[in-house]
């Protein structure tokens, strides 16, 4: 009876919002199953037939070349290095530097907080930041992406934010009881912030796995070459061969799309933790100024 009486109040607009939601939703995920099924295909298949959603023949030839490759392998440990190395650094830093920003008794603060905003209107610039790193010795080297990615002035500027709008309650009664500005920080400030924590770490990550372009710019090193340059050669290699990246072994189509699968992977599986965490920090992000 409740969901006979719940469907006759859905309207018309009801009706048209569903419809639109469900177009956007196909739109989203067929891309994405296309190229998960197309991983489990043969080369010849996805030649002959062109667009399919199910192969006719399930095979994981695509997935076995890749785990015996070693350059994707290094790749993909490399991509793990960075992501985990730079979002602990980022979110790390990012928390420590919004938590003294948020303090009103810090000399300088209100100029700290403009140079923040300007350099999210304004970049180094491509050519000073690479005479830069290079100038330091930090080419080929994590350090290059880590360094230059170190802290984002978005997360910068919410989290000085939430640790701002904490309720000065808190901070006094710490005080009180003998807290000082580390204990402070460590017993009361971060159990508050974890909120806005497991989000921002979700942005550090996402951004690190991403890498794409400074990866190319800083490393030329094969070895420390991260995931999204390997795709990169994949997607881009004319014809069915990789002989820069895979030694002259001939694969077609389907490699590429597993490739992609494994990339997008860690994200997929990453993201159900959060995401509790993440719908509350962007909550956080929209009412704090």
């Amino acid at each position: 009876m409740k969901s006979t009486a719940a469907m006759r109040k859905l309207s018309f607009f009801d009706i048209v919002i569903y419809g639109v939601i469900a177009v956007i939703l196909l739109a989203v995920l067929l891309p994405c199953l296309y190229v998960l099924f197309s991983s489990f295909s043969t080369k010849q298949e996805m030649l002959s037939r062109g667009v399919f959603l199910f192969p006719k023949t399930w095979t994981l030839n695509a997935y076995g070349y890749l785990f015996s490759n070693h350059n994707f392998l290094t790749s993909y440990w490399n991509a793990i290095i960075i992501t985990v190395g730079g979002t602990a650094l980022s979110i790390s830093a990012t928390t420590l530097m919004a938590y003294a920003l948020s303090r009103t008794w810090l000399k300088g603060r209100k100029t700290l907080n403009l140079m923040v905003l300007i350099t999210m209107l304004f970049s180094g610039g491509i050519i000073p930041t690479y005479l830069l790193t290079s100038n330091l010795g930090l080419l080929n080297s994590y350090w290059s992406l880590f360094l230059n990615n170190l802290i984002l002035p978005f997360n910068l500027i919410v989290m000085r934010s939430f640790f701002q709008n904490t309720p000065k309650e808190l901070e006094e009664a710490a005080r009180i009881d003998g807290c000082g500005e580390w204990k402070l920080f460590l017993r009361v400030m971060l159990p508050l912030s974890m909120t806005s924590i497991a989000t921002f770490t979700v942005f550090y990550a996402v951004f690190y796995w991403n890498s794409y372009f400074q990866a190319i710019l800083f490393i030329s090193d094969s070895q420390l070459m991260p995931l999204q340059v390997f795709l990169r050669q994949i997607v881009l290699e004319s014809g069915n061969s990789l002989e820069s990246v895979a030694n002259g072994y001939e694969f077609g189509p389907p490699v590429k799309m597993a490739v992609v699968a494994m990339a997008s992977l860690p994200m997929i599986v990453m993201y159900p933790f959060f995401q509790k965490y993440f719908d509350k920090g962007m909550l956080v992000g929209s009412v704090k100024g």
